[in-house]
């Protein structure tokens, strides 16, 4: 029974990483000329880049306990806001970015406030901030994409290169997850966030100011969505109403994906990072054996569900 214990951990904690290291192979054996080159591991980490800074942020709003379903959305209003800040307001570029993310910081207070102070409970919170967003997206572009007139200098954001010849996407990925998981793993205020995901009552009764903790987590995840959308938007050349919408499930898949890789049920931004590319490496091997685009929603979901499964193992193992 120890030794099924045993090897029954072993499988809850290292099965995203086997399971990411036998896609690779399969992969590399199956298309020996398309996969396993620089470039497409490049293109991988490019395409996922956005996933990563959204799932990063909304990392933090998990690892408090919550759950924040309006990043997705709110990625999307934040493209369709500094696009037009930048187009129609003719407002310069630095400033119009500082004015979106301090936007999704505001929305991110909101989200807190609605949950720590109001008592709702974050999914429907969230949902219900989500769906407003929503509205507000298609009231301020009139359900209309805002393409003419987006500087080159904004386009540049995504679509250009600053070291090495990497994608300023990865580039910019790199740092905001570096900065997330400086900050849960090496600072005091991350020993206080764990605390209060871990078990809140008894954080509280150690004297940290939960709310605040809960707040400070919706709010870095709204400023994550808030960088997301502007990014987006400088990758497609426009902002749309709808734009990031699909990213949630992914992002969602990402967390728990993480939540089960090298620990035992806990959600932490590596896993994060290692749950997103996961996905986006079997997104890539679909798309270069020419799978139909359903397929890609049917692996979409069955991750999700295996990530799930796996961060319930890990935390079920880790309380015996």
């Amino acid at each position: 029974m120890n030794t099924y214990r045993i090897w029954l951990t072993v499988f809850a904690r290292y099965a995203t990483i086997i399971g990411l290291l036998a896609m690779i192979m399969a992969f590399s054996v199956l298309s020996p000329k398309a996969f396993p080159s620089f470039a497409n591991f490049t293109n991988v980490l490019n395409q996922t880049s956005l996933v990563m800074i959204l799932a990063g942020g909304l990392t933090l709003a998990v690892i408090v306990g919550e759950l924040d379903l309006s990043v997705g959305f709110g990625a999307s209003l934040h493209g369709i806001l500094v696009t037009g800040l930048i187009v129609h307001d003719k407002i310069p570029i630095p400033v119009a970015i500082f004015i979106v993310v301090a936007a999704g910081a505001l929305i991110g207070l909101v989200n807190g406030f609605i949950v720590t102070k109001m008592r709702v409970n974050s999914v429907i919170a969230t949902l219900g901030t989500g769906t407003i967003i929503t509205g507000l997206a298609f009231a301020y572009s009139a359900g209309v994409p805002i393409v003419a007139g987006v500087p080159e200098g904004f386009l540049q954001l995504s679509l250009g290169r600053w070291l090495w010849g990497i994608p300023n996407n990865i580039v910019v990925m790199a740092v905001v997850l570096g900065a997330l998981w400086v900050l849960v793993e090496k600072t005091a205020l991350g020993q206080e966030i764990q605390a209060v995901g871990g078990n809140a009552s008894a954080a509280r009764l150690a004297g940290i100011n939960v709310d605040r903790v809960k707040i400070l987590g919706f709010v870095i995840a709204g400023m994550c969505s808030a960088l997301t959308g502007i990014l987006l938007a400088s990758r497609l050349g426009s902002g749309t109403a709808s734009a990031a919408d699909s990213y949630l499930l992914t992002a969602f898949a990402a967390v728990f994906l993480g939540s089960a890789t090298l620990r035992d049920g806990e959600f932490h931004v590596f896993g994060t990072f290692i749950g997103a590319l996961i996905i986006a490496v079997g997104f890539n091997g679909l798309n270069i054996f020419g799978a139909p685009t359903f397929s890609q929603y049917v692996f979409q979901g069955a991750i999700l569900i295996v990530a799930v499964g796996l961060s319930s193992l890990g935390r079920m193992l880790a309380e015996k």
